[in-house]
């Protein structure tokens, strides 16, 4: 299978309490709300019948809980890698908390006391990357992890820098695909939602 036939498909995780709030999660391990569990449901009518070569998903179990609901959990590898942006000090704060001591404040621009910088999590997406596009990857391959990660995965896709992820709005439970216009690195879909 030539290079461009093989695509990147994106999934974010089902709903958790945070993620319905707005709070930033990436190391409180949530489980999916009931809402969450039938959206992960949903996920999984929407990718049945697909073939992926490669499945990998976050360690956290909102992606783990994910999958299996998905119908993935015995294929679903786990890929530190694709562990939420670390916010530091700012787990479990509303961007409006935020903003109280540093106004103007963005994941996407910083400061991250405590956490992740863009650079780290760049490191992290372009180490998903090579391995979604190694050689011995003859197929499609699904991750499923958060939505800040991803929406760095799709910049980085690009050619991006990771702060470009700010434009990619990403819902839960939603499928987008990384693929190709010939040679050139495309996003195919974006933000699709899998509905219960």
């Amino acid at each position: 299978m030539d290079l461009d036939e093989r695509r990147i498909w994106l999934a974010r995780h089902g709903e958790t309490e945070w993620a319905k709030a707005l709070r930033h999660t990436s190391h409180t391990d949530l489980p999916l709300t009931a809402h969450g569990e039938a959206e992960a449901v949903a996920l999984g009518d929407v990718l049945r019948g697909h073939t992926f070569v490669l499945v990998l998903a976050s360690p956290m179990r909102r992606a783990t809980d994910t999958a299996r609901l998905a119908g993935l959990g015995e294929v679903a590898r786990i890929d530190p890698d694709l562990q939420e942006w670390d916010y530091g000090e700012f787990e479990g704060l509303l961007t409006s908390e935020i903003r109280e001591t540093y106004p103007g404040w963005t994941i996407w621009r910083g400061p991250w006391p405590g956490g992740e910088t863009a650079d780290e999590v760049t490191e992290r997406a372009d180490r998903i990357l090579e391995r979604c596009t190694a050689p011995e990857v003859t197929g499609d391959t699904l991750l499923i992890a958060h939505g800040h990660l991803l929406r760095v995965l799709a910049a980085r896709w690009l050619g991006l820098p990771a702060a470009s992820g700010e434009v990619f709005g990403l819902g839960t439970a939603t499928v987008s695909i990384l693929g190709w216009d010939r040679d050139t690195r495309v996003i195919e879909l974006w933000n699709a939602p899998c509905a219960p």
